[in-house]
């Protein structure tokens, strides 16, 4: 069997790094493994610190910022066409996480994902989700996504406890960790680089799905993500607002995207009046001309 490659993405990734790498011999634990690092053009000693921390890895420079789906496909490019682990620079892996997400995969799983922790909370993230619609995303604009989560057909949130707590199979996870199996990588393909950050895992889950390969939490594999929507910015969270009704546009018709892009501006609105700073950058996103190029 070839060696799981672990494929990571950075971009001025300094600060984040060295507990990653730090982390990375418990939580690959069992397993043989090689580290393949693309690095969007770093100007605050990234590349450095891999080269002191870990100078066996594989470090693909790319030149340029050129997204998170370019980056893993220019890291994937550089391996053996095996298991993928494929996890930002800001996760923290567990004794074990790894193998225990490589193990769960087959049977018709073909992207395997941990319990996520957020950063000093005891609490498992809720990374799973469902396919977006209309309905769901009228109902988080109403109610809101966590309140919502618990009607299947009313948020793409799934919050229900006992979902974390056997392996559940789910339309897309956050993206922040993922091992993808080998067969399920041949039959995708590479990562869709029109989107340069956000909505490119739930593309990639989703095109999975559709080639019947299911995406599966795993509750045994546990990892913390320093990351989390509290610390996302107005730009970042336009761009993945914006880039929600792209990738909706992509999979549906004119009439259905029309009414989904009103349904998720409505929640963006009712956020903005309310002072969300990030809800009025997105809304202005969302009214520009060829939001949804």
């Amino acid at each position: 069997m070839s060696p799981v490659a672990v494929i990571v993405v950075t971009w001025n990734s300094a600060k984040v790094l060295p507990g990653f790498l730090a982390a990375l011999p418990e939580g690959m634990a069992g397993l043989d493994w090689r580290l393949v690092v693309a690095d969007n053009d770093s100007a605050d000693g990234t590349v450095e610190v891999l080269h002191e921390l870990a100078p066996d890895a594989t470090v693909v420079q790319t030149g340029r910022n050129a997204g998170y789906a370019a980056g893993v496909n220019a890291a994937l490019k550089a391996v053996d066409h095996g298991v993928a682990l494929i996890c930002n620079p800001d996760i923290r892996m567990r004794q074990g996480c790894a193998k225990r997400l490589v193990g769960s995969l087959g049977d018709g799983v073909g992207i395997a994902v941990p319990l996520l922790y957020e950063d000093g909370r005891d609490t498992p993230h809720h990374s799973l989700r469902r396919e977006s619609s209309v309905l769901r995303a009228l109902g988080e604009a109403v109610i809101g996504n966590r309140r919502a989560g618990r009607f299947p057909r009313l948020s793409e949130l799934v919050t229900d406890p006992g979902a974390y707590r056997r392996p559940t199979r789910a339309d897309w996870a956050t993206g922040a960790l993922m091992a993808v199996a080998a067969d399920c990588r041949a039959a995708c393909g590479p990562w869709d680089e029109s989107f340069f950050l956000y909505s490119e895992e739930t593309e990639y889950c989703l095109r999975a799905r559709d080639l019947g390969y299911a995406t599966q939490l795993e509750p045994s594999a546990e990892a913390v993500h320093l990351g989390g929507d509290s610390q996302v910015s107005p730009r970042l969270w336009s761009l993945l607002t914006v880039n929600r009704v792209r990738l909706y546009r992509r999979r549906h018709g004119a009439v259905a995207t029309a009414c989904f892009r009103a349904a998720v501006l409505l929640r963006e609105t009712s956020r903005a009046v309310l002072g969300r700073q990030a809800s009025r950058a997105a809304v202005a996103a969302l009214l520009r001309s060829g939001a949804l190029s």
